[in-house]
């Protein structure tokens, strides 16, 4: 077995620049998808309630039934994939350093 033999670089890092690259490539498109969903969600003025003495309506009750409350769940699931993305690619970099 031999000290050298420690040192070695694994067969299967062998595939790191292709899972980098791969990685890379989601990840930008993920943000132009965010990019996107975020344009068009309509803008938010939360809090002119209270200025102007509107109360609680029922679409603002069941805005998760809508197509606005559908853009906000798919803007957290596209920011979550592109975290967990972004720390995979960048695991992918600590662990092989160009050897």
């Amino acid at each position: 077995m031999g000290i050298a033999n420690l040192f070695a670089v694994p067969e299967w890092f062998e595939i790191f620049p292709t899972v980098r690259i791969v990685l890379l490539s989601l990840i930008v498109l993920l943000c132009i998808g965010l990019i996107i969903v975020v344009m068009i969600q309509p803008s938010n003025q939360q809090g002119t309630g209270s200025l102007t003495g509107q109360s609680d309506t029922f679409y603002s009750k069941n805005k998760s039934k809508t197509m606005e409350g559908f853009l906000k769940k798919l803007t957290v699931i596209i920011a979550c994939a592109l975290f967990v993305l972004s720390i995979l690619f960048l695991v992918t970099l600590i662990f092989y350093v160009g050897k």
